[in-house]
Parts: structure tokens; sequence; C-alpha cells
């Protein structure tokens, strides 16, 4: 079975959204060099990557010869060479500074670009990735000019200074999730402070060169209300730890990649960021930026699943015949292939709009700001969801074979599981929907939008909307009833509201796709997916579209 070259030049869904969101010159830079990263990541990263997972897991060197704590992470050369060529491609620099070839800054739709083909191979890695891209943002947005100064050149370095990884510790293990319940006290020591307390799930320790940590500063109020953000340095000038303390690493389910340990902190140097007691305000920009790259991995992983997916049932013979000539086959990878283009098409409609929100040059509107995280909070849901269930059906494609560790797939589902849990699971991603419908009308925001954009459609896709007006229609009786009622009925409802949301979002991307970019097969796919989405063959299906358009959309000629 022939190997994947490139993940880029294999994605031309992906080259028709550049198109669309860069303008000329920046989508000929990135052309070229997603081409060059596409490379990378399908050749020696993918193979350093299975090394990584397998036999080269970081490990905590806690003493070293003369029985002295050193609180040390080793990671293998291979990592390394990964951690350097994907800094040195601007994945985080060039979100912040100007790219010397355009003499202008890049943007969130080119770095998260060069995520999601990242992710095809390296999801564990990418979470590195997103913590660095987190406290480059922070620092940028809150710091003072001094820790700016001192910090951010190397957040964003791109080779010409020491590469500075960032993290972000919030979880402590009283809290999990409930924030407000963190106790790490922060103590006035001159003109900065000292950490003390733990952080019991704190991912890229001992790689960072500066991680940003929730605090209580001494005599703060209690809840998430009175935490403050710090900037916290690794080492110290003279290449000590500064006051941290490794307890043990994570062994975790996958992700294996980012070294995730329980943290101690004894004494450690803190330097304020921002306002006292605004931390959890700040923090929440950051975790929203999380989520974001946590969509980006989840369609990274959808793509790489359904690609071996693909590639193995053109391969695979049975009973005679390739498995991609029997409909059963067929229908499978036609709808993942539908579904996973229009998740992508949903992800990157998000990070253009979260480019213009969290940007200082673009005025945006208070109902683009209430957008952002609604659609945020839907498709981070719905992508992780799908990232399991893709690694899944592509096992189950492989049969045995995909059961193997010598298969990608197994990892492919580790690294997927884990994507439903990090930056919020469904209940507290529920929570954050019925938050901002509650303070900030969300739901009509999110209405208007969907209506709108169903209103542009030429006559010809009109006909596939009946289905999509129904969803509304429902998801406005629901509405009616959770808006108007107790805690209790609002929180039972809210994942359903969310999945209401994501089902007539997603399809209006696919019909948006299909009038954008026209063609056949993008109306192919509008077609496959509503039918998918609003199940309308679930138990009949006459027309066997996902059959009839396989050749088409899954972009092979098949000889069966």
């Amino acid at each position: 079975m022939k190997k994947i070259q490139n993940f880029y030049q294999e994605d031309s869904h992906l080259i028709d959204i550049l198109k669309n969101y860069l303008d000329e010159d920046f989508f000929a830079f990135a052309d070229r060099e997603l081409h060059h990263f596409g490379a990378l990541c399908a050749g020696e990263i993918d193979e350093r990557a299975v090394h990584t997972d397998r036999e080269g897991q970081p490990k905590l060197v806690k003493y070293n010869r003369f029985g002295e704590e050193i609180s040390e992470i080793w990671v293998n050369e291979g990592y390394k060479k990964t951690v350097e060529q994907t800094y040195n491609k601007g994945i985080v620099g060039y979100i912040h500074k100007e790219i010397p070839e355009l003499r202008k800054k890049g943007n969130y739709v080119y770095s998260y670009a060069q995520g999601y083909l990242l992710s095809h191979t390296e999801p564990g890695f990418y979470c590195p990735v997103t913590l660095s891209m987190a406290t480059a943002l922070l620092l940028e947005r809150y710091a003072s000019e001094e820790l700016k100064e001192r910090f951010l050149p190397h957040v964003l370095s791109t080779g010409e200074v020491e590469l500075y990884e960032g993290a972000t510790f919030l979880t402590e293990r009283q809290g999990g999730s409930d924030v407000g319940a963190n106790d790490t006290k922060a103590v006035p020591n001159g003109d900065t402070y000292q950490l003390w307390g733990e952080k019991y799930f704190a991912s890229n320790s001992g790689m960072c060169g500066v991680t940003m940590v929730l605090a209580r500063i001494e005599g703060s109020g209690n809840g998430t209300k009175g935490l403050s953000l710090f900037a916290v340095p690794w080492r110290n000038d003279d290449g000590s730890i500064n006051g941290i303390h490794i307890r043990r690493l994570k062994d975790k389910l996958g992700v294996r990649a980012v070294p995730s340990a329980e943290v101690e902190f004894k004494g450690a140097d803190a330097y304020l960021v921002g306002e006292p007691n605004k931390g959890i305000y700040y923090m929440m920009e950051a975790l929203n930026l999380s989520r974001v790259c946590n969509a980006i991995a989840s369609i990274g992983i959808m793509r790489r699943a359904y690609l071996e997916a693909r590639n193995y049932a053109l391969h695979r013979t049975a009973f005679g015949q390739a498995l991609a000539h029997y409909p059963m086959i067929k229908e499978t990878l036609t709808r993942m292939a539908a579904k996973q283009e229009v998740e992508t098409s949903a992800v990157f409609h998000l990070v253009q709009l979260f480019d213009r929100v969290v940007s200082d040059d673009i005025p945006t509107t208070e109902e683009e700001s209430v957008l952002n995280r609604l659609l945020i909070a839907i498709l981070k849901k719905e992508s992780a969801e799908q990232a399991i269930h893709f690694s899944h059906e592509a096992i189950e494609m492989h049969g045995g074979n995909g059961y193997i560790e010598d298969f990608i797939l197994p990892r492919l589902l580790r690294d997927a599981q884990v994507l439903t849990v990090w930056e919020g699971t469904a209940n507290i991603l529920g929570l954050e929907i019925l938050r901002l419908m509650n303070k900030h009308q969300a739901h009509e925001y999110f209405l208007a939008q969907v209506k709108e954009e169903l209103s542009r459609l030429p006559e010809g896709l009109m006909k596939l909307t009946p289905p999509i007006s129904e969803g509304i229609e429902k998801l406005e009786t629901l509405l009616e009833l959770v808006v108007s009622a107790n805690h209790d009925t609002q929180t039972y409802h809210a994942k359903r509201i969310a999945e209401m949301m994501v089902r007539i979002f997603e399809s209006v991307m696919a019909l948006k796709d299909a009038h954008t970019f026209g063609g056949e097969r993008k109306r192919m796919i509008a077609e496959v997916f509503i039918q998918q989405t609003w199940k309308q063959t679930e138990w009949i299906d006459e027309e066997m579209k996902s059959v009839e358009y396989f050749d088409e959309i899954v972009g092979v000629n098949v000889r069966i």
C-alpha cells in the first residue's frame, strides 16, 4: 500500500479554504511553506512520532548522580528535532511578529493550517504548541513591557534566539474543572511573588521555558475572582530549577509525546501578569484559543483516519475484490469524506472569525464576539467526538490489522480520546453555551446568522434546505422551553442545544461551500452530508447517493 507522501498536497479542500481566507501574496507564501511542511509531517515527523509513542516517551530524571533533586525531563533526540522544525516554521511566532518575506504579521488561519497538518501525525506534540500559543497570547496582551521584553522574543522564536516553549498550569487535585477551588498561594516578595502549592495536571512540564500559572495572592477572596495570573520561568538565570519540583509524570492513555506532570511550587519566583484578581478572565481567553486548537487537532485526526481507511480499502482485497468495490465500504468512505470536509470548513470559518475577534487592529461587534465563543463551544465538542468516531471507523475498515500497533490507528484512537476531555468536557461546554445564552442572547445571534446564510443561497441549492429549516424550527421550540426554565431544566437540555446547533451550522456550511467553491463534487458532498446529518436515509435509502457519488467524492477511480 502506497504511503502518503504529503498531507498538504493530498488536501485540495484545505487549499481551497486558504485561497478563500488569505490574500494573494500570503496564500502564495503559505502554499509554498505548507507544501514543505506537509511533506515533513508525512515523512520524518511521522516516523519520529512512532518512536516517541512506542519507545521514546518523555522520562522524569528526578535526581542527578550525586542524589540531588533536579526534576528534569528527558525527551528523545527525534522529539527535539520536531520541536526545532515546527517552531522554526513560525507556528507560534508568526502569529505575533512579522514574516520577513511578506513584511507583515501572520495570522491564526496560517498557524492553524500548520497545526492541522501536524495533527495528522503528532496531535500529542500539538499540545505543547497550543500551550506556547496561549502563553504568547497572554504575555502580549497583558504582561508589562518589562516582562514582554524578557520572555516574548523567546516564546516567539523562529530560530534566531533560544526557544522558550510555553505552558498554562490551572488544574489542581481538589478542583479539576472547578478552577475556583484552586489554592496555590502567591506570597509577595518585594516587586515579585513566590508561589507555594501544587498543580496536578501540568502539561509540557520541564520542556517549557516559562509557564502561566493561576494562583491566589494572600488576602484575596475565594473562588475564581480571587485568582491572579503569573509568569513563572522554569529556570533561574544560573540555570537552576526555579523552586519547581516534579513529583511524577502521568502515565497517559494517549498523547504520550507531551510530558504531563504533578508539579509542586516551593517558593518559585513569579511575576504578576495584568491586574491582581483578574487571572481567570485572562486565562479564559487562553482557554478559548486552546479549544480552537483542540478542534484543529480533531479535524487533523479525522483526516488521517479517513486517508488510512481510504487507502487500505483501495489496497486490500477480500473475496477476490478490493474492499472499495463493496457498497457498504463505499458508503462509509463517502460519508467520512463529506463529514471531514464540512467539519474542516466549519472549523476554519471559526478560525477566521477568531482571528478578527482577538485582533487589536480590526474592530469587531458584540455579536461577532459572542458568536465566536458559541462556535468554539459547539465545534470543540463535535469535532472531538468525531475524531474518536473516525478512528473507530478506520480501525474497523482495517479489521484485525487496525488493532495492531504496527499501524497508526491505535495511536490515533488513543490520542483522539483525550480531546473530549482537554479544554472542557461536553458537560462543561454545555454550561458555557447556557452562560452565553443567558447573559448575551447567543442563541438569537446564532439563529439570525444561519437564517441569513440560508437566504443567500442560489435557487439551485434551496431544494436541499428543508431539513435544515425543520431543524431550526425544532431548535426554536427547544429554546423557547429552555430560556425561561429553571437551572436544572436548562442544564438537562444544554447538550441537546449544542447538538442541534452544530447540525444546523455545519449543514449551512456544507451548502455555503457548494455555493462558494462550486462544482458538482461540492454539491454532492452537501447532499450526502445533509442526508446523513438529518438521518433522511436512516431506514430506507433507495437512491444510495453515498455509493453513486463515491468516485467523485472520494476522489479515486476504482476498477471493480
